[in-house]
């Protein structure tokens, strides 16, 4: 007969098995630069050049279409959900950072953007009509092959 008071040793090792694969950090799933934040804290409008920006914080992930003197970075992080999300990615942090320089490369405006920042943004509620349709390849011959095979029908009759 199977006694619990007699098999404490198999309990506290199946106990210990369950443990090892808890964790007690939140996984984190990171995309960009960690901690811009501080980072960028340690920049100074008016004194810091683009050689001090590329030590702390790395060439920029993209830079200004129209001012190649504007470098903008990015911090994104996820985490799991809870159970009531599934198990489904949250974000935790969505930053960007956007550096403006002069022509001599020192940096004159410093702007930085959290997640609530950007939910400010009011989009247009208009839609814009495509009247032009574009057709692949295989759309347009077959509709040619269509038009001439019923073309020659009605010739024919």
């Amino acid at each position: 007969m199977f006694k619990i008071k007699n098999h404490y040793k198999l309990y506290s090792l199946l106990f210990f098995i369950i443990l090892i694969g808890c964790k007690f950090q939140e996984p984190y799933k990171n995309h960009g630069i960690i901690f811009l934040e501080n980072r960028s804290n340690t920049l100074t409008v008016n004194s810091s050049n683009k050689n001090d920006v590329i030590t702390v914080l790395g060439q920029p992930h993209s830079k200004s279409i129209g001012d190649i003197n504007e470098w903008i970075y990015i911090e994104r992080v996820l985490s799991k959900g809870e159970y009531h999300k599934l198990g489904r990615n949250v974000l935790v942090s969505n930053n960007v950072l956007v550096l403006s320089f002069d022509k001599y490369g020192i940096l004159k405006n410093k702007k930085f953007l959290n997640k609530n920042d950007k939910k400010n943004v009011k989009f247009s509620k208009n839609e814009t009509e495509n009247e032009l349709t574009q057709k692949s390849f295989v759309e347009s011959f077959l509709s040619s092959v269509r038009s001439k095979m019923y073309g020659n029908r009605k010739s024919g009759n």
